[in-house]
């Protein structure tokens, strides 16, 4: 196996393979330092205050001089970050995609979307009917035998004591899982007295089947578990008749996801989910990426590739508006990346960016989302929200992606409450966490091609469409985390 990879001819680093000493050899380079597994080595002498580059692009910059076979890391490379950057819209990016072939089988809902799972979740409005959901869910389970996690509860602690946009996304985000096209029925549990009652639910739900989706006052029940137990069972009644049938490709919508990532994150698993993102939205399938500040220092490789002008200034107020989230709050942009992410190699917030964006390919920008936004045209949406997991990936459901491509390269056992194909960035990895982990990217890094690399992933995400299930969902790993940004009383 080689001892290091470039990844673009105009970089100045390669990334280490596995951990090398000082006196090792790569090309023509003795190396001067050790440099661990993942991480960075320079390929030529750099000068303090030269810009280091690797995807091709500057990921920070030189803070002393580095001489040809070094370590790069913390000690020696900084971020070039601003708060704040003026950008130029270009050109309009084209987006042709074609008619495809391509079929699923899935859900078709009353208003025309596709799900690819048929759940029943029972939701609290309020964080003190959580036990009480997750009894409902469990009691209800038994009654009728079903053994998997069709029925569940998504718990939180909010939906009370908030104000302002807290309390309004709060309710944004618990109509959106109610109404997913996953969702076959939902139970709406309240306890009677807090902010988000039930009233307050309705308004966010507008219009929708009240044979599917029940509420719950436990306040006014006698027995609030007994009750809630009989509404599942009646909802149960009505899904357990719903049937796949055979869907065109462009009902499917992924949802793209990093966490944990190290060094080869932007070499295997999210270059790999990139070329996912472009054969889906070729055949006008929805795609969608997220974790704003993970596109700092990366967001103008995005900006370039939007359908029109519309779309860019969209795309500008994004990335603007969250970095004005940060010096609002007294925080600089580039407290990222986490120190998991550094163990792991990564350095910069830039470099951390560069190779999250490669989940998006090369595919055309054609939306900006809004958060709670439902995302509704192909191509590739952009959609507001933190890098954090838990947020991050209910953000995606709520945007009502039919899945989430999660990579990782350090792992972790989250799950969305919508199917998560986990994918290793090593195979190290894959082999340790087998419980968690549903496709291995690190071949890649042991002579498998991309090609044949994609065509195994993009056979997995058919068949969790047709219904085989995650490891998150065989292990019950399905939690929501909403954003939260203000006051609480």
């Amino acid at each position: 196996m080689d001892k290091a990879i470039i990844i673009n001819e105009k970089d100045n680093v390669a990334v280490a393979l596995c951990d090398l000493k000082k006196g090792d050899s790569f090309g023509n380079i003795t190396l001067k330092t050790d440099v661990p597994e993942k991480h960075k080595l320079a390929l030529k002498n750099i000068t303090s205050g030269e810009k280091v580059i690797k995807y091709g692009f500057p990921i920070g910059i030189a803070t002393e001089d580095i001489k040809l076979g070094e370590h790069i890391h913390t000690h020696n490379l900084k971020t070039s970050l601003m708060e704040s950057e003026e950008y130029v819209f270009k050109r309009n990016f084209n987006y042709s995609p074609q008619k495809s072939d391509l079929t699923f089988h899935g859900f078709l809902r009353d208003n025309g979307k596709v799900g690819i799972r048929n759940r029943i979740f029972v939701i609290p409005t309020v964080g003190c009917a959580n036990k009480t959901a997750v009894d409902i869910a469990k009691n209800a389970s038994a009654l009728l035998g079903i053994t998997d996690n069709t029925v569940c509860a998504l718990t939180h602690p909010y939906g009370c004591s908030q104000l302002g946009d807290d309390a309004e996304n709060t309710a944004k985000c618990l109509a959106a899982l109610c109404k997913h096209p996953n969702t076959g029925g939902a139970l709406l549990v309240s306890l009677g007295c807090e902010n988000n009652n039930l009233d307050n639910m309705s308004r966010f739900l507008g219009d929708y089947d009240t044979h599917r989706i029940r509420t719950l006052n436990m306040q006014e029940c006698n027995d609030e578990i007994a009750d809630g137990v009989q509404i599942i069972k009646s909802i149960y009644a009505i899904t357990k008749n719903d049937k796949r049938t055979e869907q065109p490709i462009e009902k499917l919508t992924v949802g793209f996801k990093c966490g944990g990532s190290d060094g080869f994150s932007g070499i295997t698993a999210n270059p790999l989910c990139g070329k996912i993102c472009d054969k889906l939205t070729s055949v006008k399938a929805r795609t969608i990426l997220t974790e704003v500040p993970e596109m700092f220092g990366a967001e103008t490789r995005l900006m370039e590739r939007s359908i029109n002008e519309n779309v860019f200034n969209s795309s500008v107020k994004m990335i603007n508006g969250f970095k004005k989230y940060f010096t609002d709050h007294g925080q600089v942009v580039y407290e990222n990346p986490s120190p998991g992410n550094k163990d792991g190699g990564i350095t910069t917030l830039e470099e951390k960016s560069l190779g999250c964006i490669t989940k998006g390919g090369f595919s055309a920008v054609t939306d900006v989302l809004e958060l709670y936004d439902h995302c509704e045209k192909s191509g590739l949406s952009l959609l507001w929200g933190p890098g954090n997991d838990i947020v991050s990936t209910t953000n995606l459901t709520c945007a009502e992606a039919s899945m989430i491509l999660f990579t990782t390269g350090r792992g972790t056992p989250l799950g969305a409450p919508v199917p998560t194909i986990k994918i290793s960035t090593n195979s190290a990895l894959y082999k340790k966490k087998k419980s968690w982990i549903d496709f291995n990217a690190g071949t890649l890094l042991e002579g498998e091609t991309f090609e044949e690399a994609e065509k195994n992933l993009f056979k997995l995400i058919i068949d969790v469409a047709n219904g085989k299930k995650t490891l998150n969902e065989l292990n019950g790993y399905e939690e929501i985390g909403i954003f939260k940004d203000g006051v609480t009383l």
